[in-house]
């Protein structure tokens, strides 16, 4: 789509410099990165970039609505609640697909997450990129006139608050297990917090604490949450020394009500040209005798679990709880990004933080995912898909 860095880019390009570039990665933390990696970044041009910013201008208008709370409780109600909310969600992470409507490239929304993501990552990842094809650094990964240095320092203030960075904690489900745990690491190189099991966290009257390497006992002020409950739900196995349904005296850099409340529970709500037309299936008044242009997605999955691409009607009708699944109509994913060997299809995430007493969230980076397949992220492909994905480089 950027026609001048994607023919230098591609120029520049071959596997042995893909193979050093992903050497260059996995050599930071010794260990082979267990998701795929794109080859390339997305060369996003200035008009896709305002309507990707224009997009996610009214996705903050919505949240930012008085009401919004209100209108967002019934999605604390279909799961747990957790005490001490704050008045708004720390991060958001906004994802639109590069569609095709009426023969002109549009973004569509296809999922908005109050939830952190590869915050840490995604930046030294368009770092070794620049590493490897030095003529990147005439573009720019972040947004709002960020840096690498005060992206990193807004990051770090977002995630600690001004605690010492040993009473801030980065919490998960086994870490060290996770498909994601090279953010962690960053993470940690980057800000200095420890990363802790959620079986390592133990409560005492209403503080929580944790062991740090030399078993001494460290009080937790904030916790930076990676905790995803669907997946902490399943882990029965799991012993758990404190409750999340607790009322204790910590503070969370990403609180997890704010995971159920932005999520795809608002995408009925979101109308206009950057929206696709959803239904909740509770409100469904009749089955669509199209089904092949839906999509069935439950509401509060993580990573595309449970998506039912192909959609026949005994799939809606087998559908117990239909408060927590959505019908999406089918956007058409444009292949545009033009690799040696054919056209490829991005998405593109857009990175929000939330500063405490911020009166709005600024975005401040991007994640893309790519692939060949019919619908990204719907059901991993790992010869089609870059689930990991890439960067998207903006001009400056």
């Amino acid at each position: 789509m950027n026609p001048k860095y994607r023919s230098l880019f591609n120029q520049n390009f071959s596997t042995e410099k893909y193979d050093a570039f992903i050497k260059d990665i996995t050599s930071d933390f010794d260990y082979a990165v267990t998701f795929r990696i794109g080859e390339t970044p997305f060369f996003i041009p200035n008009e896709l970039k305002e309507q990707l910013l224009e997009g996610c201008r009214q996705v903050i208008d919505f949240i930012q609505r008085e009401d919004f709370k209100t209108l967002t409780n019934r999605a604390l109600d279909l799961n747990r609640k957790v005490p001490n909310e704050d008045n708004h969600t720390t991060f958001l992470a906004i994802d639109f697909g590069i569609c095709e409507e009426d023969g002109e490239i549009i973004p569509k929304l296809i999922e908005v997450q109050g939830f952190p993501s590869l915050f840490n990552f995604q930046n030294h990842l368009s770092e070794k990129f620049v590493n490897h094809y030095p003529f990147l650094s005439e573009l720019t990964p972040f947004l709002n006139g960020l840096t690498q240095e005060s992206y990193l320092a807004l990051i770090e203030e977002v995630i600690c608050n001004n605690h010492p960075k040993e009473n801030v904690i980065l919490l998960e489900v086994e870490p060290e297990k996770q498909n994601t745990k090279i953010d962690f690491y960053y993470c940690h190189r980057d800000i200095g917090i420890p990363i802790v099991c959620v079986t390592d966290l133990y409560q005492k009257g209403k503080q929580l604490f944790y062991k740090n390497d030399n078993g001494d006992e460290v009080l937790v002020k904030r916790i930076y949450n990676r905790v995803i409950f669907d997946e902490l739900d399943l882990r029965t196995d799991l012993k758990l020394n404190f409750d999340f349904s607790s009322d204790v005296d910590v503070e969370w850099a990403g609180h997890p009500n704010w995971f159920f409340r932005i999520s795809k529970f608002i995408l009925p709500y979101l109308k206009g040209k950057y929206f696709i037309e959803t239904t909740l299936l509770s409100d469904l008044k009749e089955i669509p005798t199209d089904l092949e242009n839906y999509v069935l997605k439950p509401l509060f999955s993580f990573s595309g679990s449970g998506v039912i691409f192909h959609v026949k009607k005994e799939d809606i009708e087998a559908v117990k709880e239909k408060d927590l699944y959505i019908l999406q109509k089918k956007v058409n994913y444009k292949p545009v990004i033009q690799s040696p060997d054919g056209k490829v299809k991005a998405e593109v995430r857009l990175l929000a933080v939330w500063k405490k007493d911020a009166p709005s969230p600024i975005l401040v980076t991007n994640l893309v995912r790519l692939s060949r397949g019919e619908m990204i992220g719907v059901k991993f492909n790992k010869d089609k898909d870059w689930v990991g994905g890439t960067v998207g480089m903006f001009e400056r």
